[in-house]
């Protein structure tokens, strides 16, 4: 059922984004895009059309995906099962092979082809081309991760010409290593440092959840805004816990490295980057 908005109404909400859209005009925004909004068709099309719209109002979109679901239907295609050791995917050879092709090939097109289809101009990129991501093996404690890779080096160059000719970079999170070895990287993080990199005015990091909540069985708890100083004590007081930890973590590193603000949004909300971009409420949790 389509909801009847009167030309006045619509007037309104113009008026009131015009502000937002004059501040980020020429400004660059990363979006990490994951999650159910990559699953569901009706969500996938709202947040292809929010990103061509940003682009159509000056704003540099970058696009960077992860594409978790559709690695472990692939794995489980072949036979094989999705192994998570503290939320990371243990990462195999065979694992690897199947993470690039599906995440730079498969998922990385899929995205290109959307953004084209909605009128916009994009272009499909992995960590790999023009040396983007940089990684080391990641050690994390006693585990060993496999080729799990830990981000050494961003360079930006390949982005920003992309970005300079007119098209919205999609970026694929797969690193390439020092000595010819290729990482499966967390999305999360390549989100942020490609935005800290790029001096991007925002990072916008879409999730499954409503930000972050006082309560976590309680989504009207949502903390709107979170200055990086308090995330010690939320921490402690066991507010920010489980799979909010690195995320929030992304968020506090890229607002201490420049980036001006830092937003954890509901991406199964259809249109969640426009009402967090151009409206006085905004929606989800930020980070200053």
């Amino acid at each position: 059922m389509k909801m009847q908005i009167s030309d006045q109404d619509r007037a309104q909400v113009l008026v009131q984004a015009l502000p937002y859209i004059q501040k980020y005009a020429g400004k660059t925004i990363v979006v990490k895009y994951g999650g159910n909004a990559m699953i569901n068709e009706e969500l996938k099309n709202a947040v292809m059309s929010d990103i061509v719209l940003m682009q159509l109002v000056g704003i540099n979109v970058v696009l960077v995906h992860g594409g978790g679901p559709e690695i472990s239907a692939m794995l489980k295609k072949i036979g094989k099962v999705s192994k998570f050791i503290k939320g990371m995917r243990y990462t195999d050879e065979e694992t690897m092979e199947i993470v690039q092709q599906v995440l730079a090939g498969k998922v990385n097109k899929q995205l290109v082809q959307h953004l084209e289809q909605q009128s916009g101009r994009a272009m499909g990129l992995c960590g790999l081309d023009g040396g983007m991501l940089k990684a080391d093996k990641l050690i994390s404690g006693e585990e060993d991760l496999g080729l799990v890779g830990e981000i050494r080096e961003v360079n930006t160059t390949i982005i920003e010409n992309a970005t300079a000719a007119g098209y919205i970079p999609v970026i694929a999170t797969v690193a390439g290593g020092y000595h010819g070895e290729v990482y499966n990287v967390n999305a999360d993080i390549a989100a942020a440092q490609i935005a800290t990199k790029l001096g991007a005015l925002k990072l916008i990091l879409m999730t499954d959840v409503r930000g972050l909540l006082r309560d976590k069985d309680d989504e009207e708890s949502i903390i709107p805004v979170v200055n990086v100083s308090e995330v010690p004590k939320l921490q402690r007081q066991g507010i920010i816990s489980g799979g909010m930890i690195p995320k929030i973590d992304c968020c506090v590193e890229a607002v201490r490295q420049g980036v001006e603000r830092a937003h954890i949004i509901d991406g199964r909300i259809p249109h969640s980057i426009l009402i967090e971009l151009f409206s006085d409420e905004g929606i989800g949790t930020m980070l200053y």
